[in-house]
């Protein structure tokens, strides 16, 4: 894998723990927001925080695109499964959110499970297909 791809997939990792945490801390800002008040929720853009936590998470959604073109996506969720230590580390010091033991475990299983995935190819290629000799139009009796 070359450079440029890793770094496409620490973009995923990144902008998506720092978008889901702009947007966690824009949302505690805002308070309860309902369903039934649906220009409420789009009014909640407004605020920079959320607003912030969307663009880090369109360049999220843009980088995993580009990702998933050219690698499997067996591949690239595993491989960006780095974004949860992130993420509960951006929690827990910036949010001052508690993360428990069993979450850190949690954490620790994924992130262990990378090691398993990422031995493998980035693409798997389907198995080639039998080539067939194409006969020519008109032979045995066709028109």
């Amino acid at each position: 894998m070359t450079f440029r791809k890793y770094m496409v997939l620490a973009g995923v990792t990144i902008f998506g723990a720092v978008g889901d945490t702009l947007l966690s801390h824009g949302m505690k800002e805002v308070g309860p927001i309902s369903l039934h008040r649906l220009p409420q929720i789009f009014l909640v853009i407004l605020d920079p925080w959320v607003a912030l936590g969307i663009l880090f998470l369109l360049g999220f959604f843009s980088a995993y695109m580009v990702s998933l073109s050219w690698a499997d996506l067996t591949y690239v969720l595993p491989a960006t499964s780095l974004g949860y230590v992130v993420l509960a580390l951006i929690a827990k010091f910036a949010l001052h959110e508690e993360v428990s033991l069993s979450r850190w475990l949690g954490i620790l299983l994924i992130s262990a499970g990378v090691g398993f995935v990422t031995r493998g190819p980035a693409l798997t290629h389907p198995p080639k297909a039998e080539k067939v000799n194409p006969e020519p139009v008109g032979s045995r009796g066709r028109y």
